[in-house]
């Protein structure tokens, strides 16, 4: 009687996994073609919040770093560059080891998404009023 008992459970348990795995089967596609989930550990995100005039220092990022608008407009400018201007959803990518600054419009807050793609960032002097009010926009 025991052995039946467990050969009926293992028999119902075989059953609702064939069931199971039929259904995930049976999920439609999400992609075409070959696609791989990447190991994103070397990647540091981050939100920050800039007031209006608000900038960051001359800095670089070893290994790059990609900024989205999430609101407001700002600013961002690449050593011996013009200034760029971005909006609400642009975003811009600085390459690795240029010295660059980003921020705020003067009269405007913005939130940033900031993706950085591992490595140090160096950190240099004050971007200065001048060259913040540089009328050199693109």
């Amino acid at each position: 009687m025991k052995r039946a008992a467990v050969l009926m459970g293992l028999v119902l348990a075989f059953g609702v996994s064939l069931r199971w795995t039929g259904r995930a089967q049976t999920t439609p596609p999400q992609f075409t073609g070959r696609t791989e989930n990447m190991d994103a550990k070397d990647l540091g995100v981050g939100r920050r919040s800039f007031e209006p005039g608000a900038r960051t220092f001359w800095h670089s990022h070893e290994k790059g770093q990609l900024i989205f608008a999430e609101q407001g407009r700002g600013l961002v400018q690449r050593k011996s560059e013009a200034i760029k201007e971005m909006k609400q959803g642009d975003s811009d990518y600085t390459a690795p080891n240029v010295v660059h600054w980003h921020g705020a419009a003067p009269n405007e807050r913005l939130v940033q998404i900031a993706v950085g793609f591992g490595g140090q960032a160096k950190w240099f002097e004050a971007v200065t009023d001048a060259e913040y009010n540089a009328r050199t926009r693109r």
